[in-house]
């Protein structure tokens, strides 16, 4: 088995999209729009998605514009090789940094967390393994 993609629903697809390929660096896979059905969908990645790595699926339910994003949803990682630098680029570009790089409570490992435009957050783990995914170097 495999994971192959996690699917936020979204109230502005270009918006999102503009965050994680501008502000995140991801590239735009795919995207396709389903009007029988009225949804739309885009698919994001880091260095091709599949099947090197898992991509993130956007989906955007025509005339939806906000979600009750609930209390089970916790976030998702991103490895980065410098957190610091990494928000940094992330606050140039407009995004925001709701937690500060730093050690994570109880730990070592350095994490910051950022939030896009629905407000799904995203922890960004220091990994001196990462490339950054080319867009967050």
């Amino acid at each position: 088995m495999k994971l192959l993609h996690t699917m936020l629903r979204v109230g502005d697809l270009d918006r999102s999209i503009h965050f994680y390929t501008q502000v995140l660096g991801m590239a735009l896979l795919r995207r396709s729009e389903n009007p029988e059905y009225k949804y739309s969908l885009a698919f994001l990645g880091y260095d091709g998605g599949n099947p090197g790595q898992a991509e993130l699926e956007l989906t955007y339910n025509w005339g939806v514009n906000q979600y009750d994003l609930g209390s089970a949803f916790g976030h998702i990682a991103i490895g980065v090789p410098d957190a610091r630098a990494a928000c940094e680029k992330i606050r140039a570009a407009g995004g925001n940094v709701t937690r500060e790089p730093g050690p994570v409570k109880g730990g070592t490992t350095v994490i910051a967390f950022v939030t896009d435009p629905d407000d799904y957050k995203i922890e960004l783990i220091e990994r001196a393994d990462e490339d950054g995914g080319k867009g967050l170097r």
